[in-house]
C-alpha cells in the first residue's frame, strides 16, 4: 500500500461489544471501514470494501474465522488477515499461518498499543505474532515436526470433524459450511472410512486426541 495512504480495517467479531471495544482504540489512528458478525459477512465485505487488513476472529459463526481467512486470502489478496483470538493454541495459530495465510496473530488479552502496532505491521507486508506465543510457533515453523498419525485430514475435513465435535447433525454442518446436507453426510462417512471409526462418539473422541476440536 502507499505509505502516505490511510489504512483501511475491516472487523470481524460476533460479539458486539468487542467489535466497538476494538473500534474505539483504532478508530484515531486508522478508517474502519465495516464490520462482520460471521465468516460469511466477512468474506463478502472484503471483496466489496477492499480493506487493507482484516481483524478476524477465529471462533465465528457460520463457515469459522480459518475457512474465512483461506477464502479472503484467495478472493481478495491485498487484505491482509490478522487473527484476534483468546485461542493460544499451538495447532490454531500454525494453522492459520500457515494454512489459511493469515499475516499475523494477536491475542485478544494484548495491549491497545500491542495492536495497533500489529496493523501497521501487517499492512506494510511483515508479519506479525503475540510475544507470548512467538518463540514457539516460530520454532515450529522452522523446524515441523510430523503431524499425527494416520491419514492426513483435508481442511474441509478438519472442518467437519470439527462441527461433529460440537455436536452439529448433517444439516447443521450443511447450513455453517454452506453445502447440502447430501455433502455433509458423504464428508461424515468418508471421515469414518478415512480414520476407520465406526460411531460419531469415536470421531470425537479422535478429534479431541489430537486437538482439533477445543475443550472449554
Amino acid at each position: 500500500m502507499n505509505p502516505a495512504e490511510r489504512i483501511r480495517l475491516l472487523l470481524a467479531d460476533d460479539h458486539r461489544l468487542f467489535r466497538d471495544a476494538i473500534r474505539a482504540v483504532l478508530e484515531p489512528h486508522f478508517e474502519v471501514v465495516g464490520e462482520a458478525a460471521t465468516g460469511e459477512e466477512a468474506i463478502t465485505l472484503a471483496a466489496r470494501m477492499r480493506p487493507h487488513v482484516v481483524l478476524l476472529d477465529l471462533h465465528m459463526p457460520g463457515i469459522g474465522g480459518i475457512a474465512a481467512a483461506h477464502r479472503i486470502v484467495k478472493q481478495t489478496p491485498a487484505a491482509k488477515i490478522l487473527v484476534v483470538s483468546q485461542d493460544d493454541d499451538e495447532a490454531a495459530v500454525l494453522e492459520t499461518l500457515v494454512e489459511a495465510g493469515a499475516a499475523g496473530y494477536l491475542l485478544k488479552t494484548a495491549a491497545a498499543a500491542e495492536m495497533i502496532d500489529a496493523v501497521r505491521a501487517v499492512a506494510s507486508g511483515g508479519r506479525y505474532i503475540s510475544p507470548s506465543v512467538a518463540p514457539t510457533i516460530l520454532g515450529r515453523m522452522r523446524n515441523p515436526r510430523p503431524g499425527p498419525p494416520g491419514p492426513r485430514l483435508t481442511r474441509r475435513e478438519r472442518e467437519v470433524l470439527r462441527l461433529i465435535g460440537d455436536g452439529a447433525t448433517s444439516k447443521e454442518i450443511a447450513a455453517r459450511l454452506g453445502i447440502s446436507p447430501k455433502t455433509a453426510q458423504v464428508h461424515r462417512d468418508n471421515l469414518k472410512q478415512k480414520l476407520n471409526l465406526r460411531s460419531t462418539a469415536a470421531m470425537v473422541r479422535y478429534a479431541i486426541k489430537h486437538r482439533l476440536i477445543r475443550i472449554d
